[in-house]
């Protein structure tokens, strides 16, 4: 029962219940501030959801330009005039969430940060898993601002969730909308992780699906649905307790389970690709030095990344 739940509290912290209303979601393309199209394999669910904290710079835009939350979900700046933005102020600093998904360092631009307005004003973006520890990610010069991770050697596996955004003073005389405009704070790589424990799929030192697991994959099923082209990344992972040797293959034969049930629920019409991976207890969440942490670190990971077709057009571009 306990180990259900945990599964159901990642699912709710990863699924905002607005993501879920049935309808599958494309790849989108946004076209803003006379810029060339801005392209996003996940669609809408790539944008910042929650304001976490604004700090408005000094001088500071003028009240009508404040409305911090005008940054957040898709882009919709329509002109000057209009205040669906933010301004920070000249330093200003301005901390998103992003609770529908993650992004990572992938191919091509990771990040997409729409500043808008008559000038182009630069800021520093930087990133975090947990919202406590900070890594610089680089700096937009305003206007079209994308971001590629790999420019500053960001690890490659991690999923972040936050991004802050600071001013860099580059216009600060007294302005309307004085610091760096914000309208929307996008993740071109958005992926979408989900981690299940082990035991709620297999007995122990098992591979073979315990026939209650078809409940919880049809969960899962159902919301990598929403998305209709992706990569599904399975990832197996075992607690310390057995060889080295024995883990790797145990979490190698639960991954490709969980993989053929997903091909098997989702039909031969999905377009899906599947990239299995296996790590045994090579890549712990907590240390294994209790039962409860074995089994935080018995987990099967589903990472709903971007499709393949995506990153093959990148390479033709």
């Amino acid at each position: 029962m306990r180990t259900s739940l945990m599964f159901l509290l990642i699912f709710s912290m990863l699924w905002n219940t607005h993501v879920l209303q049935g309808q599958q979601i494309s790849g989108k393309s946004y076209h803003i501030d006379g810029h060339q199209p801005v392209y996003f394999p996940l669609g809408h669910i790539s944008f910042a959801d929650s304001l976490v904290s604004y700090r408005v710079g000094n001088p500071a835009p003028i009240q009508k330009y404040r409305d911090s939350t005008q940054v957040l979900h898709e882009p919709d700046y329509i002109g000057y005039r209009t205040p669906n933005f933010a301004s920070l102020g000249c330093e200003g600093v301005l901390v998103v969430k992003f609770i529908d998904n993650g992004f990572m360092n992938l191919k091509g631009d990771d990040l997409y940060i729409f500043e808008v307005g008559p000038s182009r004003e630069s800021a520093m973006i930087e990133i975090s898993e947990d919202g406590k520890n900070w890594i610089y990610a680089g700096t937009i010069a305003g206007g079209k601002s994308a971001l590629n991770l790999s420019a500053e050697g960001i690890d490659r596996s991690t999923v972040f969730y936050y991004l802050r955004v600071t001013d860099l003073m580059d216009l600060c005389e007294h302005s309307i909308s004085a610091g760096a405009d914000i309208d929307a704070i996008g993740a071109i790589n958005s992926v979408i992780k989900i981690s299940i424990n082990s035991d709620v799929l297999f007995d122990v030192g098992k591979y073979n699906l315990k026939k209650d697991a078809r409940a919880t994959l049809d969960s899962l099923a159902a919301k990598i649905r929403i998305i209709d082209k992706a990569t599904l990344v399975i990832e197996g992972h075992t607690d310390s307790d057995g060889s080295h040797d024995m883990n790797m293959i145990l979490s190698e034969n639960r991954s490709n389970a969980v993989k053929k049930k997903l091909q098997e629920i989702f039909g031969d019409d999905a377009q899906y690709d599947y990239d299995v991976r296996w790590y045994g207890k090579t890549k712990p969440r907590v240390p294994n030095d209790s039962d409860e942490n074995k089994q935080l670190n018995r987990r099967v990971e589903v990472t709903v990344q971007p499709p393949q077709e995506y990153y093959q057009s990148l390479e033709t571009h």
